[in-house]
């Protein structure tokens, strides 16, 4: 059974929630594939904090674990629940673009017609 897309996107969110997460992710963008050794050379974060930061990551699928020599692990970017994500926030954005589109239509049509506070009460 395909996972949920929305708690594809939630994990996503909770994992993009972190300010250093979200530079383990830039790391892993801008230089490729990495090791926890490698990104806590590259940052101003302990390797114990990267690794843990990677498993949540690899959690909600945004890092791929790849065994390579000497028994050291390196990280890939996986894009795919990004783009779950992106859909997920596409999708709520047309919802909430129809009824501010009909709010604005309603507004603009209010306020282009004539105020009739101004003139006098008939008797």
């Amino acid at each position: 059974m395909p996972p949920d897309p929305e708690a594809v996107a939630e994990q996503v969110f909770v994992a993009l929630a972190d300010p250093s997460r979200r530079a383990i992710l830039a790391a892993l963008a801008a230089r490729g594939p990495a090791t926890a050794t490698d990104l806590a050379a590259r940052l101003p974060i302990t390797r114990q904090a990267i690794a843990k930061h990677l498993a949540l990551l690899a959690d909600a699928g945004l890092v791929t674990a790849e065994p390579g020599e000497r028994r050291r692990v390196r990280h890939r970017l996986n894009s795919a629940p990004m783009r779950v994500a992106q859909q997920f926030l596409g999708a709520l954005a047309r919802d909430w673009d129809s009824p501010l589109a009909a709010l604005r239509d309603h507004l603009d049509r209010t306020t282009d017609q004539p105020d009739h506070t101004d003139t006098p009460e008939a008797p």
